[in-house]
């Protein structure tokens, strides 16, 4: 049974080790092991646990395989980095983290973004309510959607 929590400062070296390892499978979309979340420090992990809510889903083991991470700013809540462990995905655990940062910040508008490559992603965002309101391009490869919900 997978157990969703509020991470502690002492978990985000283990989440960020399951982000770079998460996110091998969107760098490759791209073919790009240069994109953000593959560079991102321990010292940025830590900047945005102090801004906002960084939850985890754990293991029987205790092993995180699982985040996601959100931020408030007025009524929006800005929804991030989230990431499930290659060997579990496809079995709701990133619904369920989705649903459960929601309910952190409950009757707010919530947002986030994806590349446009990432039909999986898009494809759970669209069935959880969220809706295509803007599409950005960062470079010629690199389009992001971005959802609201």
């Amino acid at each position: 049974m997978i157990l969703i929590a509020k991470a502690k400062k002492e978990d985000l070296k283990e989440i960020l080790k399951l982000q770079y390892l998460a996110y091998q499978s969107e760098a490759k979309l791209f073919e790009d092991m240069d994109i953000p979340p593959l560079k991102q420090t321990i010292e940025e992990v830590y900047e945005e646990f102090e801004k906002g809510t960084i939850l985890k889903a754990i293991d029987d083991n205790g092993v995180i395989v699982g985040s996601v991470r959100a931020y408030e700013d007025g009524r929006t809540v800005y929804i991030g980095k989230l990431m499930v462990r290659p060997d579990v995905q496809k079995k709701g655990l990133g619904t369920k983290l989705l649903l459960e940062i929601e309910n952190e910040y409950p009757n707010h508008r919530y947002e986030l973004f994806t590349s446009t490559k990432s039909i999986s992603n898009i494809r759970l965002y669209e069935r959880l309510g969220y809706k295509i309101f803007k599409e950005e391009a960062v470079s010629q490869e690199l389009q992001f959607v971005y959802l609201q919900k």
